[in-house]
C-alpha cells in the first residue's frame, strides 16, 4: 500500500538521522570523560576505547527508545503541518490506521532494546568488571604515556616521559616526583627502561640523571648524580573493581533469586521495552500540530512526557528495591498510567475534542 510504504520510508530516514545525532553526542561526552580519567592516571590510555564500548551499551536502550519516539513525532508532525494527514483522512484512513505501520516499524527497535537489556548489557557489565580487575593488577607504569603527567594509583609518585626511543623499549627525558617519609624526591634522567627480576620484582631503571631530595619549604636539599638509579615499582594491591551487583547478573539469575534488589533490576529491564512500545503509540496522538500553538509546542510536550515516563521507571525501581512496592504492582502502576493516558489521547483525537491549552 502506497500509504504504508511512504510512511515507513520516511520513518526509517528520520530514525537514522536522529540516531546518528544522539549517538555522536553520547560518544563525544563519554570519550571526553574517559580521557579525563586517563589524564589523571585512573585508566590506561589503551583501555579508553574498550571502556567507551562498554559504557555505550548502557546508554543504547535510552538512545534507541528516544530516537524511535522522536522519529515518529517528526514524521507524523510533518504530515499534519503539510496537510497530508487531511488527505489521508479524506481517503478513509483515520488515526487508528497509523497504528499498524508504526508498530511494524517499532517492533525491531523494541526487540533490540529487549535484547540489550536482558542479555547484552549484563554481559558487558560483567566483562567490564573483569577488564578493570585485569588493569588493576598491572603495575603503575602501564598507564604512563609520552607527553603526559601521570599520577600513580597510590598517589605518591608523578611520572613524565617526553618520548619513546626508536626501539620502543626505552623512554627519553624522564621526570619522576615521589614522596617518601615526608621527603620530596625529584629525579630527572636522560633515559629509562623497565626491568623485571627473576623473583618477579619490577624496577624502573633511570640512566644518566640527577636526583634532588629534601623537605618542602627548607633549603637543605640533597643533590646527587647517577649513572643508573633503580626505582622499585609498587605492585598493585588495591582492589578497585566496581561491584555492579544485580546490574551485572544475567536475567536467569535474577529470576532464580527473587530478592528485592534482583526484582527491582528485573523490573528496570522489563520497563524499557514496554515503555518504548507505549511511547511509539503515544507519539501518534502527540504528533498533532496546532498552527496556533507553534511548531515547537508539541515537541516540547512530547519530550516532557518522555522524561517523566523514564524518571517514573527509575522511581519504581527504587521503590521495589526498598520493598515499598511489589514487582507486579510497580510495573502495573507506571505502565498502566501511561497506557490510560495513551487511550485517552487517542479518544481525544478521534472524537475531535481537545483541551483549551491543547
Amino acid at each position: 500500500m502506497l500509504f504504508r510504504r511512504a510512511l515507513l520510508r520516511e520513518l526509517i530516514f528520520n530514525y537514522f538521522g536522529v540516531f546518528m545525532v544522539l549517538l555522536t553526542i553520547t560518544l563525544t561526552t563519554l570519550f571526553i570523560r574517559l580521557l579525563g580519567d586517563a589524564a589523571h592516571g585512573e585508566l590506561a590510555v589503551d583501555a579508553v576505547l574498550a571502556f567507551l564500548g562498554f559504557a555505550l551499551f548502557n546508554f543504547l536502550p535510552l538512545i534507541l527508545s528516544l530516537t524511535l519516539f522522536i522519529a515518529i513525532l517528526m514524521t507524523l508532525s510533518r504530515a499534519y503541518r503539510e496537510s497530508e494527514m487531511v488527505v489521508w483522512s479524506s481517503s478513509g484512513l483515520g488515526l487508528g490506521a497509523w497504528v499498524k505501520p508504526v508498530m511494524t516499524f517499532s517492533m525491531p527497535v523494541v526487540l533490540t532494546i529487549a535484547m540489550l537489556n536482558f542479555v547484552i548489557i549484563p554481559w558487558a557489565l560483567d566483562k567490564k568488571d573483569e577488564f578493570r580487575q585485569l588493569l588493576d593488577r598491572q603495575d603503575e607504569l602501564s598507564v604512563i604515556s609520552p607527553g603526559m603527567f601521570t599520577e600513580s594509583k597510590q598517589e605518591d609518585k608523578v611520572y613524565f616521559v617526553e618520548s619513546l626511543a626508536a626501539n620502543g623499549a626505552q623512554v627519553k627525558n624522564v621526570f619522576v616526583q615521589s614522596v617518601d617519609n615526608q621527603q620530596l624526591g625529584i629525579t630527572v634522567a636522560q633515559t629509562g627502561v623497565h626491568r623485571q627480576l627473576s623473583n618477579g620484582e619490577r624496577y624502573l631503571v633511570l640512566q644518566n640523571g640527577r636526583r634532588y631530595e629534601g623537605v618542602p619549604g627548607q633549603a637543605d636539599y640533597k643533590i646527587s648524580e647517577f649513572g643508573e638509579y633503580w626505582m622499585r615499582v609498587q605492585q598493585q594491591t588495591l582492589t578497585l573493581h566496581q561491584d555492579f551487583g544485580a546490574n551485572a547478573k544475567s536475567t536467569a539469575e535474577l529470576v532464580a533469586d527473587p530478592t528485592a534488589a534482583n526484582l527491582a533490576e528485573f523490573a528496570w529491564r522489563c520497563g524499557f521495552p514496554i515503555s518504548a512500545t507505549v511511547l511509539a503509540l503515544l507519539a501518534i496522538p502527540l504528533s498533532f500540530v496546532n498552527p496556533r500553538a507553534g511548531r515547537s509546542f508539541g515537541l516540547i510536550l512530547a519530550l516532557l512526557v518522555f522524561v517523566i515516563y523514564n524518571n517514573l521507571l527509575g522511581i519504581v525501581e527504587a521503590w521495589i528495591a526498598q520493598q515499598k512496592l511489589g514487582f507486579v504492582a510497580g510495573l502495573a502502576s507506571v505502565h498502566g498510567v501511561m497506557i490510560v493516558l495513551l487511550l485517552w489521547m487517542f479518544w481525544q483525537r478521534i472524537s475531535m475534542r481537545s483541551l483549551r491549552w491543547w
